[in-house]
C-alpha cells in the first residue's frame, strides 16, 4: 500500500468525524418567518444529500447540518405577535431606538433568524434582552459599557 493512499484515507476519516453544531440552551422561539426558514433549510439539505453519491466527501458536513436543522425544527416554539400595537418591546416586535443622533430599527427574532446587518436581532442578544419589556419613551441601559438608548417606537413584526 502506498503512503499516498494511507494519507488520503486518513484525511477522509478525519473529514467524516465532524463535531456537532452547537445548539443554544435557550428556548427555540421562532417567528413565522423563522419557522419557514428552518423548514426550508431542512428541505434544501435533504435534497442536496439525496443528490450526492454515497462516498461524496461533503456528505458528512451536510448530514451534520441536517441534524442541526432537524433539531431546530423539532424544538421550535412558534410565537405569533398579537393583534394591534404592542405596548412594550417583546419577541417579534420591531423597535425603533435612538442612541445619540443615531436611529436604529430592530426586529427581535429567533436565534437562527438573526442577521444584525438586516436589522434582525436575536432575542437572546444583550441588546434585545435589555430592550424586552421596555415602553416608548423609556431609557434603556444595555450594559457592558454600551451607551443608553431611548425607545422611540414599537410596532408589530
Amino acid at each position: 500500500m502506498s503512503r499516498a493512499f494511507v494519507s488520503e484515507a486518513a484525511e477522509e476519516a478525519k473529514a467524516a468525524i465532524l463535531p456537532e453544531r452547537p445548539v443554544s440552551s435557550a428556548p427555540n422561539r421562532v417567528t413565522p418567518r423563522g419557522q419557514a426558514l428552518i423548514e426550508a433549510m431542512v428541505r434544501q439539505l435533504q435534497d442536496r444529500l439525496a443528490a450526492l453519491a454515497a462516498d461524496a466527501p461533503e456528505r458528512a458536513g451536510l448530514a451534520r447540518d441536517l441534524r442541526y436543522w432537524r433539531s431546530r425544527a423539532a424544538t421550535a416554539q412558534l410565537v405569533v405577535a398579537g393583534a394591534g400595537l404592542p405596548e412594550e418591546v417583546g419577541f417579534g416586535t420591531r423597535v425603533t431606538i435612538r442612541r445619540g443622533a443615531e436611529r436604529m430599527i430592530w426586529h427581535i427574532v429567533g436565534e437562527d433568524e438573526a442577521d444584525p446587518a438586516q436589522g434582525l436581532l436575536s432575542w437572546t442578544s444583550p441588546l434585545a434582552e435589555a430592550l424586552i419589556g421596555a415602553r416608548i419613551g423609556e431609557v434603556v441601559e444595555p450594559g457592558g459599557g454600551r451607551p443608553s438608548v431611548i425607545i422611540e417606537a414599537i410596532a408589530p413584526g
